[in-house]
């Protein structure tokens, strides 16, 4: 008998994973003050580089070094810079403006310089996200935006921000705040104080973006002297908003009369902003949302313009924007 042969066990050929090539990217910078600025406490600026765009960083003397993918090392290697020469302007540079850039430079493929911004005199707010863009540019184009959208896009601080410039501007005469107040019943009446304290708590988020982006003593000032109004929903009922800047917030809490008397109200020289989370309605059971009905049947119409947000817009923390994907999946 011949002796046996042992046959070597087939071995499986897995599908083999394409090998991306390493660079390594030397980024040098002149101003190691301005450099340590850029890269944060204890670099997290560069921590942040590396968890969004899986490539290695660090900093050694006046230069920092990337190691990865060639293409997220070159988004990498443009945030720096663009961001180096912004701090050489004296502005300020904090972990927003990174995520803002890698996310602009994800979707476009390069960083360009169209990222949308608000200026005002306290703040340069900059687009942190694609669809920020969109919409700052849908604000300076159309007289009427609808910003929907999950907590946390930035619709609505965006809208304030931009309220602002034209003030300062001297585009409009006046900044008109207004939210449906109590879960849109509005029964203020039950409230104590006067109508500033009985509406106050309703409209805090437009009062911390407005002390944002505005020094605090001319946002006190306007409001004394009317230039800058803060009133629930109810009481814009029978009047003309001219030469104004107006902001709805929380509008998905709106009926459709509500909504059909708001919208009316927009006069000469004026812009509208009417922001809202569809998924967050408050209404009673049967009721649809003014919001939802008025993105519908305007949609057609010229000079208004409707821009949507989803869970990737968000630009807090990445914790909200998980909670916002968890809610969201089909139970």
């Amino acid at each position: 008998m011949g002796a046996f042969r042992g046959a070597s066990a087939p071995t499986s050929r897995r599908p083999s994973k394409p090998v991306l090539e390493t660079a390594r990217v030397v980024v040098p910078f002149e101003d190691n003050r301005l450099l340590t600025q850029l890269l944060g406490e204890f670099d997290s600026n560069l921590a942040l580089l590396e968890d969004r765009l899986g490539i290695d960083a660090h900093a050694h003397g006046n230069v920092v070094i990337l190691t990865g993918p060639a293409s997220p090392c070159a988004i990498a290697r443009e945030v720096l810079e663009k961001l180096y020469m912004r701090a050489a302007k004296g502005e300020a540079v904090g972990a927003g403006d990174f995520d803002g850039l890698i996310r602009h430079a994800r979707s476009e493929g390069a960083i360009s310089d169209g990222q949308a911004q608000v200026v005002t005199r306290r703040r340069v707010v900059k687009a942190r996200t694609p669809m920020q863009s969109t919409y700052i540019r849908a604000i300076e184009k159309h007289d009427l935006v609808f910003g929907l959208g999950p907590a946390g896009t930035g619709k609505t601080y965006l809208a304030v921000a931009f309220a602002a410039q034209c003030l300062e501007r001297g585009s409009v005469e006046r900044i008109i705040l207004s939210r449906p107040a109590v879960e849109a019943g509005e029964r203020l009446g039950f409230l104590p104080g006067d109508m500033r304290e009985k509406v106050d708590p309703y409209l805090r988020p437009l009062y911390d973006a407005l002390y944002d982006v505005l020094p605090p003593e001319k946002v006190e000032r306007d409001i004394e002297t009317g230039v800058i109004e803060i009133a629930p929903l109810a009481f814009m009922r029978g009047r003309t908003l001219a030469n104004s800047f107006v902001i709805l917030d929380e509008a998905q809490n709106t009926t459709s009369m509500q909504m059909k008397m708001f919208l009316t109200r927009i006069g000469e020289g004026s812009k509208m902003v009417v922001t809202g989370d569809p998924s967050q309605i408050d209404l009673l059971p049967g009721m649809r949302s003014g919001l939802e009905e008025a993105v519908e049947l305007l949609s057609e119409v010229d000079d208004i313009s409707a821009v949507r947000f989803g869970a990737g817009d968000i630009v807090r923390r990445d914790l909200v924007a998980k909670i916002v994907d968890a809610y969201e999946k089909p139970k």
